[in-house]
């Protein structure tokens, strides 16, 4: 007389065969702690950039503003205190985990060029808009690479470059007597968990969200779409930023 086994049950007629359960889907919102990531803003002595790095250093964020001269950066890091530092932005790549680039268009290229060795390995945040003025108001440039992201990635081959943080107002980031920005941010990147990085630090700050918008091949329409916002600010005085619905 011999023992059934559960295998052998598994096996008998008229009886499927054990299937092994399916791990759970990831929940999009299990976003990683970024609490102790040091964060470099280049062109932090900027309006984007300063109001950035102004609401991360007061979220508890460790921030570093970097500038052309280390003097202006130090200068303007006393202005926004928080425990802001300032350098030049070499350094500020070197020390900073995270780097977010918030650099005038028609620097992007030529600073990122010249930071390419201090930038390999770093996760860096392409904020930057390409936008042209003229009697009729902003409109969207596109670079040759597709947009100021794909321009990014393609000039630092060793970083891992994201976009995110387009659509911010300067005004509201810079205001103190504002608790909350309420907006959602566009994320994009080629790595989930660069975006989900990304994501997190946007949520350090209150009323902020991020949230995954594409690969990066999909950058040059959300930097585009500032361009429309300073139409939207324009005609109804407001400081208009952007929510993603049903998610």
């Amino acid at each position: 007389m011999t023992s059934s086994t559960p295998s052998d049950s598994a096996q008998q007629p008229g009886k499927a065969p054990a299937q092994a359960a399916e791990a759970p889907a990831k929940d999009p919102w299990d976003l990683p702690d970024v609490s102790g990531l040091v964060v470099g803003v280049l062109g932090g002595t900027g309006p984007q950039g300063k109001g950035l790095a102004f609401r991360l250093a007061k979220a508890g964020q460790k921030v570093i503003i970097g500038s052309r001269a280390a003097e202006r950066a130090r200068a303007a890091a006393g202005e926004l205190g928080h425990d802001v530092e300032g350098a030049d932005n070499a350094e500020t790549a070197r020390r900073s985990d995270i780097v977010i680039v918030a650099v005038p268009w028609d620097g992007h290229g030529k600073t990122l060029e010249s930071l390419r060795e201090e930038l390999a390995g770093k996760l860096v945040v392409d904020c930057v808009n390409p936008l042209g003025f003229d009697k009729q108001g902003a409109y969207a440039l596109k670079p040759e690479e597709g947009s100021a992201a794909q321009q990014a990635a393609a000039l630092l081959p060793d970083s891992r470059v994201t976009a995110a943080f387009h659509h911010l107002s300067a005004v509201l980031l810079q205001d103190p007597e504002i608790d909350e920005i309420d907006t959602d941010v566009m994320v994009l990147g080629e790595v989930r968990a660069d975006v989900e990085i990304v994501q997190a630090l946007a949520g350090r700050i209150p009323g902020m969200r991020g949230v995954f918008a594409g690969r990066l091949r999909n950058a040059h329409q959300v930097e585009s779409l500032v361009a429309n916002l300073i139409s939207v600010n324009r005609r109804y005085k407001a400081h208009a930023g952007l929510r993603v619905t049903d998610v």
